[in-house]
This record gives C-alpha cells, sequence and structure tokens, in this order.
C-alpha cells in the first residue's frame, strides 16, 4: 500500500516562506499528475497547484507568482514552494498523486499564517 508522507508545514508571519513536500513510501507507476490541494475551516478543498508527467504545471489564481510546484521523479516526491506567503493561504493542505487506476492521498499538512 503506497502512502505520502507530507512535511513542511508550519506557522509562518505574512510575507513568510514555506516549502511542502510529499514523499511516496514506494514508487508510483503510471503517475499522471502530481499536486496539492488546500482546505481552510468552513471552506471547500480547492486545488492550489498540479503538475503532470510531462511538467505541465497548474495553478490556483489566487498563488500564482507566489507558489511553485515541483516534483523528483527518482525520489517520488512533490514540492511546494510557498512564498509571499498571506493570512488567507492558512489551511490545511493535501498531496496526491493520480494514477491511471487511482488517486492517492496525503494526511495532510497544517499551514497558518499570522503575525
Amino acid at each position: 500500500q503506497v502512502q505520502l508522507v507530507e512535511s513542511g508545514g508550519g506557522l509562518v508571519q505574512p510575507g513568510g516562506s514555506l516549502r511542502l513536500s510529499c514523499a511516496a513510501s514506494r514508487n508510483i507507476y503510471s503517475i499522471n499528475t502530481m499536486g496539492w490541494y488546500r482546505q481552510a475551516p468552513g471552506n471547500q478543498r480547492e486545488l492550489v497547484a498540479s503538475i503532470t508527467s510531462g511538467d505541465s504545471t497548474n495553478y490556483a489564481d489566487s498563488v500564482k507568482g507566489r507558489f511553485t510546484i515541483s516534483r523528483d521523479n527518482y525520489k517520488n516526491t512533490v514540492y511546494l514552494q510557498m512564498n509571499s506567503l498571506k493570512p488567507e493561504d492558512t489551511a490545511d493542505y493535501y498531496c496526491y498523486v493520480r494514477t491511471v487506476q487511482r488517486t492517492y492521498w496525503g494526511q495532510g499538512t497544517q499551514v497558518a499564517v499570522s503575525s
């Protein structure tokens, strides 16, 4: 059973940066897309960023220019570099890996942006 383990969340001041990581416990084959969703209290889960097997990226309008998604295929890891963080970025962040057969989810990591 594949597990996705996230790390890098925490408390940061507005304008600060965090780097989230999501590592798979073993090799995952036939990956279509990897990415990150987030969910703030009382809000629906929203797609933050995604990256395809061909390295095409997609970002929510609210994070364009501030967040960067990347992947390391050898390490089965996807990253989310978050710069210029705002209080409205506060949420639980979930990584996912979508293959031709199913989607795997991480357990979530909390990001809090506050002074």
